[in-house]
């Protein structure tokens, strides 16, 4: 078990990749009560075609079965593992991205019995064609729900532009027909691809006693039999600028209209773990300087009217993509859209981008880093979906303070393209 203190932060990280390939990261603290533990694979709803474990030919599944492989791993021949975790005293939940699935629970006590729930459940699979056809009513529902949701259309909607191609663009969740194509058999071929431990990472946080906690999960897996490691090889589509579609709108039954502004990363990140994390948080500066709610554009857009507290953006960056949306309700959605484009295409001359306001924003940033690490759920979370090689969530106060100007400059001129830039407007019914 290898021991990494983080003195800046005050954490001692252990971590062990056991026999079978399965990584193990433990995070002791000792003035909590609660324990938290995230048990994640890495496969989510892009990875829709694959060659299956012990195969040599690409398959291609219906699109929504990671997240539907998600719903179904909870229920087992002897019971529902939901109601297992509660007579134990423990929270359980869920979820599914674009890359990634995880399991997770909360407890303040018996945490040996609840993390070997957690284990035991998530690899002993049990799918039957009945059971399926059960779980595509329910989630058919689910989807049915979100098509209704103004925000959650618009988000796909500007993915579609972007990744016309790609199954970014398709809801994690899949389509009512999709789901419907889904077999037992078919949720096997996924569980044995990409639930193998090499492809697997645990995460537990909170009060525990790693030497002791690690003997128990040795034990656990040592007593189960698996495969030999193997690649997983997944495919997507190939895409460029020129499949990326310019301008489409929608209309729903909304009170004020809705615009977004994409930008679809294209040029290749680099390959050096460190510069991918500095290229990733040089972003985030960058667009808190040009658009942040405490920035003069975002105030001036304000005073004009042109958006309103629903105004925000996101930027996310993972396997095989990377991109930006920006946006919000506003009466005058084209209007906001031109401004937005004009200020980021207009970065490098912005009055916004200096020394004195980088300087703010990082000292903000840490200040957000440093508060967030009180929150168990938050660590889990961002340390497992936030790995490059061995740079990792506690390595960031480093690099934050180390950014430069030039950067953050950098960091646009890789990014901010205007062949990669989409709109997509939610407008209102007639």
């Amino acid at each position: 078990m290898i021991k990494q203190e983080y003195q800046t932060i005050n954490e001692t990280l252990y971590k062990e990749i056991l026999p079978n390939g399965l990584t193990v990261y433990l995070l002791p603290k000792a003035d909590y009560h609660k324990t938290y533990a995230l048990f994640s694979t890495n496969y989510g709803s892009i990875d829709n075609e694959f060659v299956p474990r012990g195969k040599t030919e690409f398959v291609k599944v219906p699109d929504g079965i990671a997240h539907f492989l998600e719903h179904k791993m909870f229920e087992k021949e002897d019971g529902d593992v939901f109601q297992k975790f509660g007579e134990q005293g423990a929270s359980a939940n869920a979820f599914t991205s674009f890359t990634r699935t995880s399991y997770l629970f909360s407890t303040s006590d018996q945490l040996e019995l609840n993390l070997k729930t957690l284990l035991d459940f998530v690899q002993t699979p049990y799918f039957t064609e009945e059971s399926v056809k059960k779980e595509q009513g329910i989630i058919g529902q689910e989807i049915q729900m979100y098509q209704d949701d103004a925000n959650w259309q618009q988000f796909f909607g500007i993915l579609k532009n972007m990744y016309p191609k790609h199954p970014l663009h398709i809801d994690i969740a899949g389509t009512i027909d999709s789901i419907a194509e889904i077999t037992a058999e078919d949720l096997y071929t996924c569980y044995n691809t990409f639930y193998h431990p090499s492809n697997m990472t645990l995460f537990v946080v909170g009060n525990l006693e790693p030497e002791k906690l690690m003997d128990f999960i040795r034990d656990n897996q040592a007593s189960k039999t698996f495969s030999e490691p193997t690649e997983i090889l997944r495919r997507y589509p190939a895409e460029d600028s020129q499949d990326i579609q310019k301008l489409r709108e929608e209309k729903m039954n909304i009170s004020i209209p809705k615009a977004l502004v994409g930008i679809k990363g294209v040029k290749e990140l680099p390959q050096d773990d460190r510069e991918r994390l500095v290229f990733k948080l040089s972003v985030d500066l960058l667009f808190q300087l040009l658009l942040g709610n405490t920035s003069q554009n975002f105030l001036r857009l304000y005073n004009e009217g042109l958006l309103d507290d629903s105004f925000g953006y996101e930027f996310s960056l993972d396997r095989t993509f990377y991109f930006a949306d920006f946006g919000g309700d506003s009466e005058t959605p084209e209007k906001l859209a031109d401004h937005i484009t004009a200020i980021l295409i207009g970065y490098r001359n912005d009055p916004e981008i200096n020394e004195a306001n980088l300087e703010l924003l990082k000292k903000k940033m840490l200040g957000k880093y440093f508060q967030s690490l009180n929150s168990l759920e938050y660590v889990a979370n961002q340390f497992t979906t936030s790995l490059y090689g061995e740079w990792t969530l506690f390595d960031m106060p480093e690099i934050i303070q180390n950014i430069t100007l030039t950067d953050i400059l950098a960091a646009g001129e890789q990014f901010i393209q205007a062949d990669n830039f989409s709109r997509f407007y939610m407008l209102k019914e007639d």
